[in-house]
């Protein structure tokens, strides 16, 4: 009988899933004080080293599990078929430009609010995902009907729901998905 053993198949995203597994247990920790200084970005002096950090680190921190495990669970179905097909190094590329993107709009259009999660990461891998069939000249339908079924959503729900959700979040990391699943796969 064949042996079988645990691959870590999708060192990338897995990597990723542990930072945001251990942020958000020490997050819980304190009242969600090392979570605030660390891993939310928000309006704060640009004199703060500090302010530049959480522009990239803010995606780590979750609110709390409830908020951790619907973003872990997208990025765990999505990114290992992500990172087979673009490779570790490119989808980490995603990962960081989605989130610099993100903390600077929020730093810059949104004073009174804080932001974390890996929420804009999750978008952006579900508007990558339907370009991994793209061909030179033509449109994914997949990639039409998820932007409009998510991102329309998003946009709905921005104008008619008041919570905690950061839609702009999702918005922009979809179009750094829907961009850079273009740029990757139409021919050079």
């Amino acid at each position: 009988m064949k042996k079988f053993k645990i691959s870590f198949n999708a060192p990338a995203v897995l990597s990723f899933v542990m930072i945001c597994l251990l942020v958000t247990f020490i997050g819980n920790l304190n009242g969600g004080r090392i979570r605030e200084l660390m891993f939310m970005t928000y309006h704060s002096p640009l004199n703060d080293p500090f302010t530049y950090v959480r522009l990239f680190t803010h995606i780590f921190g979750h609110a709390d599990w409830q908020h951790f495990l619907g973003n872990i669970s997208y990025l765990l179905l999505l990114g290992p078929m992500l990172e087979e097909k673009y490779g570790s190094g490119k989808l980490i590329g995603v990962m960081a430009m989605t989130a610099l993107i993100t903390g600077v709009i929020h730093y810059l259009l949104f004073w009174n609010a804080a932001l974390c999660g890996a929420s804009g990461v999750v978008f952006a891998f579900i508007l990558l995902t339907s370009f991994t069939g793209f061909k030179e000249g033509e449109i994914p339908l997949t990639f039409i009907l998820v932007t409009i079924l998510f991102i329309g959503q998003q946009l709905i729900q921005s104008i008619t729901v008041q919570d905690n959700i950061s839609n702009m979040a999702h918005i922009i990391g979809g179009i750094v998905g829907g961009v850079v699943g273009y740029l990757w796969n139409k021919k050079k």
